[in-house]
């Protein structure tokens, strides 16, 4: 069994990273922690956002790089992050801010089979 993608997109969510990246060139996600926007997936222009050395890249969604810290991922990482879009205010760094909608993380337990592959051993 191929291991799992660790994040997916909503047709929605590919709908408005393709909008934002036609606006804003190449653009990523990084999975927030909390603080000012609490747990939500923030979209930056590529240019405007330092990932850090040990962030860890989960994958691509749309053409863009979804990346988070150690210790999310620590927290995440049996899970299948799902980004999807609702109505609603954005992150206030996110580039989505002021469309009316945001981009929103749902999630869903990798089953056995797919953790065995995640961590190599089927």
């Amino acid at each position: 069994m191929a291991p799992p993608e660790r994040v997916v997109a909503t047709e929605a969510a590919l709908a408005l990273i393709a909008r934002l990246r036609q606006g804003h060139g190449q653009v990523l996600f990084h999975q927030s922690g909390g603080c000012c926007d609490g747990s939500s997936p923030m979209c930056f222009a590529a240019d405007d956002f330092v990932v850090g050395p040990d962030d860890v890249r989960l994958g691509e969604i749309g053409g863009a790089a979804f990346f988070m810290n150690p210790s999310q991922f620590a927290y995440w990482r049996n899970t299948q992050l799902i980004i999807d879009v609702v109505t609603g205010m954005g992150g206030m760094f996110s580039l989505e801010n002021g469309t009316g909608l945001r981009f929103l993380t749902r999630s869903r337990v990798f089953c056995e089979d797919e953790l065995a592959a995640l961590n190599g051993t089927t």
